[in-house]
């Protein structure tokens, strides 16, 4: 049996064949500016076999929650971001760039293009900025922080799942995101068989609400251009079986 657990903003527990990874872990209350209503529920994580990395912003590679997990689990991030998880006590850190292929704990990686500017800090260097395609019976892909790309497509045709941002923390997504139209618009160019919106309605700065109007406008714009693909909304912390 696997399944999905979304536990806010870009952290999926993603359980296939029995192995367990979760992504980009935010887990606390607070990133910086950031807050959201309540902290996660740990134990919702399970007994984890790995970790995922897309980037080095704050709100994707959260120091504090790392913390909180085993540091003998493989990491798999992007190039330019395994100094700074050694310097933090991970000792199984695997730096990837697009196009790379792995195996995790059984499961086959596929490291993709994400196009998303990312740097730790605003005047230290650029990293990169990647996504995953975890595959065993189920594919799923994780999309990490992205905007559309050349060679999304390519990407299309084995996909069981999508996991794709549709908002952020700002009262506007900028280049280098997926808002609710380019999304959906993402979905064509993928076909997945489902399709699930994260990175939306959990994280925001202190003075202002979550907004939570995004996954349905998705929704609604998925019904127009790929009208074939399911679109499952969850709410954090809510889990979903695959078949």
């Amino acid at each position: 049996m696997s399944g999905l657990t979304w536990l806010g903003h870009s952290t999926v527990v993603i359980d296939v064949d029995g192995t367990r990874l979760v992504t980009d872990p935010v887990l606390g209350r607070r990133v910086w500016h950031l807050r959201r209503e309540a902290a996660v529920d740990l134990g919702l994580l399970g007994a984890l076999d790995g970790i995922l990395v897309s980037h080095a912003h704050f709100d994707h590679l959260d120091h504090a929650s790392l913390r909180l997990l085993d540091r003998s689990l493989p990491v798999v991030a992007p190039s330019g971001v395994g100094g700074l998880l050694r310097r933090w006590g991970f000792v199984h850190v695997h730096e990837v760039v697009a196009d790379d292929k792995l195996e995790l704990g059984g499961l086959a990686l596929r490291v993709t293009h994400a196009e998303h500017e990312s740097r730790r800090w605003p005047l230290t260097p650029r990293s990169a900025s990647v996504g995953y395609v975890v595959k065993g019976s189920t594919s799923i892909y994780f999309a990490g922080d992205t905007d559309l790309f050349e060679g999304m497509s390519a990407l299309a045709g084995s996909l069981d799942v999508a996991l794709l941002p549709v908002a952020g923390w700002g009262s506007k997504v900028g280049v280098g995101h997926l808002d609710p139209l380019r999304a959906a618009q993402a979905l064509r160019l993928l076909r997945p068989r489902l399709a699930i919106p994260i990175h939306w309605g959990t994280l925001s700065p202190l003075n202002r609400s979550v907004s939570t109007d995004a996954p349905e406008a998705f929704r609604r714009h998925a019904a127009e251009l790929a009208p074939k693909v399911e679109v499952r909304i969850l709410e954090p912390g809510a889990a979903l079986t695959l078949e």
